[in-house]
């Protein structure tokens, strides 16, 4: 049976409300927070070592309208342990190689996985199936190995940023006006280097993650958020990216992961058309999650794992394929706060904020 000292839902009142930093307020008051859950009983956060870094989440979700992942000490209905689901549709479940159950979401580009010796797998499996024939969205809570320990029915409204999603992208056409049309908005490889700081500056102290700064340090999901806010940065600088997409099975190494892997089905990533000679141009990556300073397409497919992936072109104005955009930026705005408070989370576990030394 799932957890009964978990609890799922929308955070309807933090009180005291949260209106100043939360050391500061951590500190007034000992005997903590009441944090109600709509249709829940309510529950208390405790001062301790990581509750300031909790309280915050906790006050970031609840403006965020997404819901949280809590369990309660049986005693004294204190939060012992915070986890932030993904609210989406299902996109595919699959059998992996290890015999456990591979689930694909729309809004993620993770690989999700239901270890089919949990005593709740079963059920857990005909929900997801179950949300998958009948197209609507599904709470899902995993651990920090994105092993699925949650999965319930999604009632109301989701939440901005995880709705819609999936399918192929549009290839770019090919051809010489193409290659002229490129030629003229290719940049020097000091001015690639230059757009590769430009957002590579901007990533996130993993214990504050102040906005807007870019969760690169969270390479686990929301690529798509990522590269869309690179290509604003980058359009706002002057220069004319593009998006290069991989679809495979990927395996990548990181040390921005405790596990120093992430597994995924697909990864975005901004390109810049660079001048490597009067009629000579390379088409390259721009990705701080995974390197530091411009690479070939070749370079980027080389360290994910799959040799038989596969690539995909499209304009900067694709925020997901098929050909979703967000030219005011407010779903990337909405999906960086949520990774953002993804990176804290994980800074609060035993493993400390990342990077990984051990990796």
């Amino acid at each position: 049976m799932p957890n009964p000292y978990a609890v799922v839902g929308l955070i309807s009142r933090i009180d005291p409300p949260v209106s100043r930093p939360a050391v500061e307020m951590i500190r007034e008051f000992p005997n903590g927070f009441l944090v109600e859950l709509e249709g829940q009983p309510s529950t208390r956060l405790y001062s301790s070592e990581p509750a300031a870094g909790m309280l915050e989440i906790l006050e970031g979700l609840r403006q965020l309208r997404t819901p949280v992942y809590l369990e309660l000490d049986p005693d004294t209905r204190g939060i012992n342990l915070l986890l932030i689901p993904v609210v989406s549709n299902v996109l595919r479940i699959s059998d992996s190689p290890a015999g456990d159950v591979e689930v694909e979401l729309e809004q993620s580009h993770a690989r999700h996985v239901l270890r089919r010796a949990n005593a709740d797998a079963a059920k857990w499996l005909d929900t997801l199936r179950d949300a998958h024939a009948k197209g609507t969205p599904v709470v899902l809570t995993e651990n920090d190995a994105h092993e699925i320990i949650d999965v319930r029915p999604h009632t109301g409204e989701v939440p901005l940023g995880q709705g819609g999603g999936g399918g192929s992208a549009e290839p770019n056409r090919k051809g010489f006006w193409h290659w002229l049309c490129c030629l003229f908005r290719c940049v020097t490889p000091k001015r690639a280097e230059e757009m590769f700081a430009l957002c590579a500056t901007q990533t996130c102290n993993p214990l504050t993650v102040p906005p807007p700064c870019i969760p690169f340090l969270y390479p686990d999901d929301g690529c798509w958020a990522r590269a869309h806010e690179m290509c604003r940065l980058m359009i706002n600088a002057g220069v004319q990216p593009k998006k290069v997409w991989i679809d495979g099975h990927l395996h990548t190494l990181t040390k921005n992961n405790p596990a120093c892997f992430v597994d995924w089905y697909w990864h975005v990533a901004p390109t810049l058309c660079v001048r490597r000679g009067w009629f000579r141009r390379s088409e390259e990556v721009i990705d701080p999650s995974l390197f530091s300073g411009p690479v070939s397409k070749s370079a980027w497919k080389g360290v994910q794992g799959d040799p038989g992936a596969t690539l995909t072109d499209t304009a900067a104005s694709v925020y997901m394929r098929p050909a979703q955009t967000d030219p005011t930026y407010a779903l990337t705005n909405n999906r960086l706060a949520f990774y953002r408070l993804q990176l804290k989370n994980r800074s609060l576990l035993p493993a400390g904020p990342p990077p990984y030394a051990f990796c």
